[in-house]
Order: C-alpha cells, then structure tokens, then sequence
C-alpha cells in the first residue's frame, strides 16, 4: 500500500466497517497500528473493545487516543506501517462532549490526515440517513458529523461504504486493490 494511501470506510452501525479496515490494513503488508478513539465507560462497552482487541490479534500495535486524533496520527504514521483510526464518530463524539473546538480540531485531524508519512484507514458512521434528533445535541452532533465525514471524504485518495458487509467504491483511487 503506498504511503500516500488514505482511505475512508462510511457506513452505518454493524456493517462491516472496522472488519473492512482491520482486513485491508493487514493486506497491505505494512506493519498495523491501531488508535482507538473508544473509551471504556460502561460493561457493555469494555466487553466490545476486548473484543475488537481480540479480533485484530498480537500483531496490532494499539494506541488509544479519545481527543488528540491530529497528534495521534502524526505519531503512529510511518512509510513502513498502516494507521487505522476506529473510530472518527466516537472521537468526534469524546471532542463535543468535553466542550472542545469542533472546528479546529477537525482542521487539526484533516493536517495530519493530508501530511501522513504512511498510510491511513480512517472509520467513520454514517448518521444522516436516519431520523432528525429530538435533541438540540443530537442535531448538532448529527451536522457535524456530516460535515467531518464530507471534509475527511476530500482528504483521502478512497472513499468505501460499506452495508451488510460489502464495500461500495464511492472514491476510487489509483490501483483499488484494498484487500
């Protein structure tokens, strides 16, 4: 996979999204580097983040970044290795809820993104085909959302979204041989 290489996998809640990036990034022969954006606040979710981990297996190296995704990137990505960043919703939803600067940070994430010394999958849900939030927060998070997917969407070579586990080429890059 070339380092220039940055795809975005789009989808909605259990469609194969995290496999599909697991499996393209140990494709690539590069060197797997995980950073999750989940934060263990209940059972429910520590049980699917053991799992998630137990999934990828010893050959992932983990780094759990909940806010300073840009940073986070910036580190891990290396020619030798592939990035994926699970996911872009828990981040963005980790940013909102401690009062952060949407807007610079989105800025922050999409530098590291474009600037990237290897290549990068990033994760993220698709939330606007639902029904409109009843809450002023759920609306909010919803537009934002939206408007991350569409700015990480112009940022990356690939663009795939995925429903009951097969992926759509939305934005195909040169070669898509992404398994």
């Amino acid at each position: 996979m070339d380092s220039g290489r940055k795809i975005l996998a789009l989808g909605g809640a259990r469609s194969g999204k995290s496999q599909f990036a697991r499996r393209t990034a140990e494709a690539s022969g590069l060197r797997p580097v995980l950073i999750a954006t989940a934060t263990a606040q209940d059972a429910e979710m520590a049980a699917r983040i053991a799992r998630h981990r137990q999934e990828r297996g010893p050959d992932w190296l983990t780094l759990e970044e909940p806010l300073d995704l840009g940073g986070a990137i910036t580190l891990a990505a290396a020619p030798e290795r592939v990035v994926v960043v699970d996911c872009l919703t828990l981040w963005l939803t980790n940013v909102m809820l401690e009062g952060g600067n949407v807007e610079a940070e989105i800025a922050a994430l999409l530098l590291a993104i474009r600037e990237s010394a290897g290549p990068v999958i990033l994760v993220s849900n698709e939330v606007g085909q639902g029904i409109v939030p009843e809450t002023p927060l759920g609306r909010a998070f919803r537009d934002a959302q939206g408007q991350l997917n569409q700015a990480v969407a112009a940022a990356c070579s690939d663009v795939v979204l995925l429903a009951a586990g097969l992926p759509l080429r939305l934005k195909p890059g040169a070669a898509m041989d992404l398994f």
